[in-house]
């Protein structure tokens, strides 16, 4: 019969709409002002923690709504970001550096909507308030020190070889310079440099009169060892963030020489930039046998030519002052299991001097154990005679300690790990220090929360003086038509916060601007069919051959400018940044929403009214 749906696309609207109202529900529970509080090292949270917070705000007259474990991390929960900073500054005193205590904004979605996968959407740094920096890594640095490692390994091949040379170094404008005291010596240079290095380009030349080589590193290893820079310092980023106890940070690249690193909700923004600039290095350190560390430990007396260092559950170990080896000879590390024995390793590889460095240091120590010593530099911000000054602090812990099975040279595997998850943490660290590639902030912006809640209000504002004021035409002009479509912006807006919420999208100003032309958008396409259905009745068609023409008709005409539109949107972000991507994520997610709504959404309501039945009259 004309004008009726079969039960399964009434069954398939009304799924749709319940899905996306549970999954749009987590986004009007807020958020709460907490204190985030996580082990600063590796270990299980003391169950007693949660009680000595909550006596200490107590105590200190510190109203608080709740302290609570929550996710592996202990979070208190405050009313409002007075007693929020307040509290933190007791938190802090109290607990010490044993712990990361952190500002956040911890969700209050109820545990049955989360179980389900429900959480609230993203809000943008304008939204939410936060800090974010841009950076520019230094890829110039980055081919330096790859064309220096470069000089180290051939240095190392010509005099295994016994290739005589009279000198070795970057040239002046970049690239490998070798001098050679006559034409053979190099012939035989280029042969064997050519098989263990294929990828380097040669150029004979002449250098005060003496035959020469010219190396250059090839466009595609330029290209991956820029790329390998910036993931690096990418990786260094994210352990700094991980300390900051961010709920959704965003540390990612932009273009092919920047990182951009946004904070959501982050308060403390002198912090921010503390962790951000910390550096970290490793060193390699023999053990120092035949002495008892506990000993030294206690009495305070430490063996000449050693040092006293605690590995990271607290056990003292002495090492030897003389250092093997430093993480910036390290090029790369990746985690795995060893073949023999099944456990977790890490494969390291080493530049030439650093092989040369490893492969000394353990030929004579096969048996005895090395440590690797992580050592991490913070600039802080600390409070003193009533003036904050920036201080130096260094942190240094044994990260792993493991016997040495074998000589080591270029390439070696730290075993020994209690895990393959601890065996992954290993190499990330190795990688994060191996490569220091200098960064410059060159911007830096600063939302506070005020003026986030404020974008939101306004923003809020906009949505809904544009929804009601559309709400009202559509009611007068189209009467019972208006108000289906109105059901269907309603439903559209729904849709739209459902779908941001599931994707995890982050909602930004520009976003709401999306939203704001979503809902124009949306009202346009049933505009269409209306206009449509009341030419067909002027025709003189009946009302159910005119309501069927009316979204038949209109169908294409809808199709073809939400298609382009779409198009536009996509374009939008695949090529913009930040804002703009934002406008294009909620303008895409609209135009799909309100196709949806106005060709399926509003033609099932209408059914429901007119289908099946005679009529003589619509109220349109």
């Amino acid at each position: 019969m004309i004008n009726q749906y079969p039960l399964w696309k009434y069954l398939l609207v009304a799924l749709i709409v319940l899905v996306a109202a549970l999954y749009a529900l987590p986004n009007i529970y807020g958020e709460d002002p907490a204190v985030q509080i996580s082990l600063a090292e590796r270990g299980e949270m003391p169950s007693i923690t949660g009680s000595r917070v909550e006596n200490l705000l107590q105590q200190r007259g510190v109203p608080f709504k709740s302290v609570g474990d929550e996710g592996g991390k202990l979070l208190a929960r405050f009313n409002n970001t007075e007693d929020q900073l307040v509290g933190l500054e007791w938190i802090r005193e109290e607990l010490g550096d044993a712990y990361i205590t952190a500002l956040n904004l911890a969700q209050t979605t109820p545990s049955w909507l989360r179980s389900l996968g429900g959480e609230p959407m993203y809000l943008g740094l304008d939204l939410r308030g936060g800090v974010h920096f841009l950076m520019e890594v230094d890829m110039d640095e980055a081919i330096i020190k790859a064309e220096q490692r470069y000089v180290s390994d051939l240095r190392v091949i010509l005099r295994k070889e016994k290739i005589r040379y009279k000198s070795i170094g970057r040239g002046s404008e970049g690239g490998v310079v070798l001098r050679f005291a006559n034409s053979g010596a190099r012939e035989v240079a280029v042969e064997r440099i050519s098989q263990e290095y294929p990828r380097l380009i040669g150029a004979e030349q002449e250098v005060d009169g003496f035959p020469a080589l010219l190396l250059t590193i090839g466009q595609q290893e330029i290209e991956e060892t820029r790329k390998f820079a910036l993931q690096q310092n990418i990786t260094t980023l994210r352990n700094r963030v991980n300390e900051l106890g961010v709920a959704e940070p965003v540390i990612q690249q932009q273009g092919k020489t920047r990182i951009v690193v946004q904070l959501p909700g982050v308060q403390d923004t002198a912090r921010a930039k503390e962790i951000l600039g910390a550096t970290a290095t490793l060193e390699f350190r023999l053990v120092a046998e035949g002495h008892d560390p506990y000993e030294a430990a206690e009495q305070g007396r430490v063996p000449a030519g050693a040092l006293l260092y605690k590995e990271r559950d607290g056990t003292p170990v002495l090492l030897k002052r003389r250092v093997l080896l430093t993480g910036d000879s390290v090029i790369d590390a990746s985690s795995g299991i060893e073949q023999q024995s099944g456990s977790a390793a890490v494969f390291i590889t080493l530049d030439g001097k650093g092989a040369r460095r490893m492969s000394n240091g353990t030929r004579d120590n096969i048996g005895k154990r090395m440590a690797v010593v992580f050592i991490e530099t913070k600039m802080e911000t600390q409070l003193k005679g009533g003036e904050r000054v920036r201080v130096r602090t260094k942190k240094q812990e044994v990260i792993n300690v493991a016997v040495i099975r074998d000589q080591l040279g270029k390439r070696f595997q730290v075993t020994g790990l209690d895990s393959t998850e601890e065996a992954r943490d290993l190499a990330l660290l190795l990688r994060a220090g191996a490569l220091a590639v200098p960064m410059e902030i060159v911007e830096e912006r600063t939302v506070g929360p005020s003026l986030g809640q404020d974008n939101i209000d306004k923003g809020f504002l906009s949505v809904m003086i544009g929804f009601v004021l559309v709400l009202i035409f559509m009611a007068i002009y189209y009467r019972v038509f208006g108000l289906v479509a109105n059901l269907a912006l309603s439903l559209n807006l729904i849709l739209i916060v459902a779908v941001l919420s599931l994707i995890q999208a982050t909602l930004t100003l520009p976003g709401i601007a999306g939203i704001v032309l979503t809902v124009g958008m949306a009202v346009d396409a049933n505009v269409l069919v209306f206009e449509r259905i009341r030419e067909e009745l002027r025709n003189g068609n009946s009302p159910q051959a005119s309501i069927h023409a009316g979204y038949d008709k209109a169908f294409s005409t809808i199709m073809d400018a939400n298609v382009t539109t779409l198009i536009a949107a996509i374009v939008l972000f695949a090529f913009g940044t930040g804002p703009i991507k934002g406008f294009a994520v909620t303008l895409s997610i609209g135009i799909i929403t309100s196709m949806f709504t106005t060709i399926m959404g509003t033609r099932a309501v209408i059914n429901l009214i007119y289908g099946g039945r005679k009529i003589k009259k619509l109220s349109i």
